[in-house]
């Protein structure tokens, strides 16, 4: 089977896939929203509908919630399991949108033609790349040249609440040799990426109490404990002088970067200066001696994420407040394990109370962070398709925040999972006008197509 032949249908195919995604984009499948439920239910029928015309054996599977669609072509050597969703945020504040969310449409810019709508990035334009670049193949050459499955959730904005429930149930026809994940971008929009490392989490909110009520500052100041001291004592010491956690155990768990993926990394030239001065800021914070890469892809952090206590109206309220609150989250890397990092927090927290004060803890979640291995060679035939098809090579990245579906593949399926996707860093995701560039839609569509092609030799 031909390589060149596929790009070249893709290229022809471009008006009438864009037209296909533009339709896509028209339904409101808004998943947090119960207005917008019947919607949810026709961007599924509009899939597996798709999907059938180049020859998926595709169905919608009910849920508690929204339905998954799950598609399968047969064919030969590798077998991949392709992960994307079809619900979307709302659009919430309407009024910052320059066209209606739900009325998609080409749109010239400064940059180049976009695709303008709530979902065209995240995640109907994405998952739509891969479904043409299948749909080329299968126009050309008959099938696919590797075995296809297909799986699309529809409650990914709200927080997947079947997802784990469906996976476990259809565990057999979910596996595959790999998953693959669409729900990514490029890296500094421009430089083609397989993400291989995604953060987990832990989160907590506690109160630390005192007084049985807000004291008198004038009667009482001086002589109780305030709690917001106490509190402020112990934020401040979850970090040393050097910027490292100081919860016991922490690092336990903690790989250090190897000198190939560093030496991929610096090779991308990350300004993290103008990173920074994006958000006007200007020097970097957190551990001494790690370069700025290292720091958001692949060392954990501890966060404070709000903190709130005593009077905070206009003017003044002269009270030792009774109670002080705080909302905290750890990102983890490596095999770092969430309920060992909690303990140690609730550890710390607890040995520093002084007499008199107790903490409340109310709202403990956590997921581990997914590492995955590159010496499947899955991996380098993906980064070397994704080389031949962009200006810039290939780059294995890591991804600072977290993403639960390649977890879940791996603790459920046992399967390790590729991330790929063509987003861009100013693609508006969740907020109002976001964009899908054309550059994306068409050269992510080629780049699958050459995917598919590594995966078949």
């Amino acid at each position: 089977m031909t390589l060149e032949a596929v790009l070249a249908k893709i290229d022809e195919n471009l008006p009438q896939a864009t037209d296909r995604l533009l339709d896509l984009l028209r339904i409101p499948s808004i998943s947090t929203d119960p207005a917008f439920v019947a919607d949810c239910d026709r961007a599924a029928d509009w899939l597996v509908q798709d999907l059938k015309t180049i020859g998926f054996d595709a169905s919608k599977r009910p849920t508690q919630g929204h339905p998954m669609v799950m598609g399968h072509a047969d064919g030969p050597g590798t077998h991949i399991m392709f992960y994307g969703h079809y619900d979307v945020q709302p659009v919430d504040p309407l009024e910052l949108w320059h066209t209606p969310p739900f009325e998609p449409a080409l749109e010239e810019t400064d940059k180049g033609v976009v695709i303008r709508g709530r979902g065209s990035s995240d995640d109907k334009g994405q998952l739509m790349t891969f479904v043409e670049a299948c749909r080329a193949w299968v126009q050309v050459h008959g099938a696919l040249p590797i075995k296809v499955s297909i799986f699309f959730e529809g409650e990914e904005e709200s927080g997947s609440p079947s997802l784990v429930p469906f996976m476990k149930e259809n565990a057999k026809e979910l596996s595959a040799d790999i998953a693959v994940i669409c729900d990514t971008g490029l890296f500094e929009s421009a430089v083609p990426a397989i993400t291989t490392q995604l953060r987990g989490m832990v989160t907590e909110e506690f109160s630390i109490k005192g007084a049985a009520r807000d004291l008198h500052s004038g009667m009482y100041g001086g002589l109780a404990g305030n709690p917001i001291h106490v509190l402020s004592g112990i934020i401040a010491g979850l970090h040393d002088e050097t910027g490292r956690i100081t919860l016991d155990g922490f690092y336990d768990d903690v790989p250090e970067l190897s000198d190939e993926m560093r030496s991929q990394w610096q090779n991308l030239a990350f300004d993290h200066a103008s990173f920074l001065g994006d958000v006007g800021l200007s020097e970097p914070a957190g551990e001494q001696n790690r370069t700025p890469l290292e720091m958001i892809w692949s060392r954990p952090t501890c966060e404070v994420n709000g903190i709130w206590g005593g009077y905070i109206g206009d003017g003044f309220k002269t009270v030792l407040p009774a109670e002080a609150h705080a909302k905290l989250s750890f990102r983890l890397v490596g095999q770092q394990d969430p309920d060992k990092i909690h303990d140690s927090l609730v550890t710390y927290i607890n040995a520093r109370l002084p007499d008199d004060f107790t903490v409340v803890f109310s709202a403990h979640r956590g997921s581990s962070a997914s590492q995955m291995s590159t010496d499947n060679p899955v991996f380098e035939k993906s980064r070397q398709a994704l080389t031949d098809e962009w200006p810039r090579p290939g780059a294995y990245i890591g991804c600072g925040g977290s993403i639960p579906i390649a977890g879940f593949f791996k603790d459920i399926l046992n399967m390790d999972a590729m991330l790929i996707g063509f987003g861009k860093d100013d693609d508006a995701i969740h907020s109002p006008n976001e964009k899908y560039d054309m550059e994306s839609f068409h050269k992510g569509t080629r780049s699958w197509a050459r995917i598919l092609a590594a995966l078949a030799k």
